[in-house]
C-alpha cells in the first residue's frame, strides 16, 4: 500500500546524501548545511565519515549502517525518524545505495509513509561515464562482477548480447581475474574504458580493447590500483545488409561453423565467405556461442 510522506510527521526526515568519492572539494554546499542540521549520521563506516566531517567542523553522533547490520537497525533509525528526528545516511564515498549500503532503510522508510530526502552529489559510475568517451544514451549499471570464476562468467554471459554500454565497479585484487573473464565472454576486440582513482590525484583513464588492456594489466602491476569503474561498449549488432543481399542466413552460418571450430576461426572464414567485418561477426559468434 502506498504512503502519503504528508501524513508523517513534518520534522522527521531521512536524508540521503552523496559525499565525495576522492577529491573532498566535490562536496556540495546542500550536503554540508544537511549535515549541520541533522540529529545523526548513519555511515557505512563510522570512522571513514567520521574524518569527512571533521574535515567539515561537524560534530555528530554517527551510528554504524552497513550490510551486515542494516535489517537489524533499519527498525530503530526509522522510529527515530517517525518521533521527528533527522537521519542523514551516508555511504563511504559517493552516493548511497549505488553498490552501498541503504536499500533496506529506504524500502521500509518509504513503505512506512517517512519522509526521504535525496541530497544529490557525486558517483563513481556518472563521474567515469561523463569522462569515458562511449555511448551514455542507453547503459546498464551491473555493479560488482561475482568473485567465484563460475558464477563470474554466469554473470558476464547474461551481458552478452546487451548493446548499452555496459558499466562495472571493480577492486584491485579481482581486474585482472574479471577482464580475462570479459575477453573470453565478449572477444578481446570489445572497447573498454578502465577510470582509476578517480577525482584523485593519481586518477587514470585507460581507453583499449579488452584484449590491450588485458595485456596491460599483466604488464603494469600499478594500471590496477586504487578504485576502479569499468566501462563496456555494448554489443554490436552484426550488419546483415550484406548477407540479405545474397539470401545468406549469418547466424545459421555461425552456429554451423562453431559446431566444429574456436570463435577466432569461424570469425576469419565467415567474413571471407560474406564480405561482412570479421570483428562483427566475431562478437556475433560469441552471442551465439554464449546463449
Amino acid at each position: 500500500m502506498a504512503h502519503d510522506p504528508r501524513t508523517a510527521d513534518a520534522a522527521g526526515c531521512l536524508y540521503v546524501v552523496a559525499t565525495p568519492i576522492g577529491n573532498l572539494g566535490d562536496i556540495t554546499q546542500r550536503a554540508i548545511d544537511t549535515l549541520s542540521k541533522v540529529d545523526a549520521v548513519a555511515a557505512e563506516d563510522t570512522r571513514h565519515s567520521a574524518r569527512l566531517l571533521q574535515h567539515l567542523g561537524l560534530h555528530k553522533p554517527l551510528i554504524a549502517l552497513h550490510d551486515h547490520n542494516e535489517r537489524a537497525r533499519s527498525g530503530a533509525l526509522l522510529d527515530r525518524v517517525a518521533g521527528g528526528e533527522q537521519i542523514a545516511l551516508v555511504s563511504d564515498a559517493g552516493t548511497p545505495l549505488i553498490s552501498d549500503p541503504g536499500f533496506v532503510l529506504v524500502r521500509e522508510a518509504r513503505e512506512r509513509g517517512l519522509r526521504v530526502v535525496p541530497i544529490p552529489g557525486a558517483s563513481a559510475l556518472i563521474t567515469a561515464l561523463s569522462a569515458a568517451g562511449l555511448p551514455t544514451d542507453r547503459f546498464v549499471f551491473a555493479g560488482f562482477p561475482p568473485a567465484k570464476n563460475k558464477a563470474r562468467q554466469d554473470f558476464l554471459a547474461a551481458l552478452a548480447n546487451e548493446t548499452g554500454t555496459l558499466v562495472f565497479y571493480e577492486s584491485p585484487h579481482r581486474v585482472r581475474d574479471t577482464i580475462d573473464a570479459m575477453v573470453a565472454c565478449f572477444g578481446e576486440t570489445r572497447q573498454v574504458v578502465l577510470a582509476r582513482e578517480l577525482t584523485k590525484t593519481f586518477e587514470q583513464f585507460y581507453d583499449a580493447t579488452l584484449g590491450a588492456l588485458q595485456a596491460l594489466l599483466e604488464a603494469d602491476p600499478n594500471a590496477s590500483r586504487g578504485e576502479m569503474v569499468l566501462i563496456v561498449a555494448g554489443a554490436a549488432p552484426v550488419d546483415n545488409s550484406l548477407a540479405q543481399a545474397t539470401g545468406l542466413d549469418i547466424d545459421r552460418l555461425l552456429k554451423a561453423l562453431l559446431s566444429e571450430l574456436p570463435v577466432k576461426s569461424v570469425a576469419r572464414i565467415a567474413a571471407d565467405a560474406t564480405g561482412i567485418p570479421k570483428n562483427q561477426l566475431y562478437e556475433r559468434a560469441l552471442q551465439l556461442k554464449t546463449s
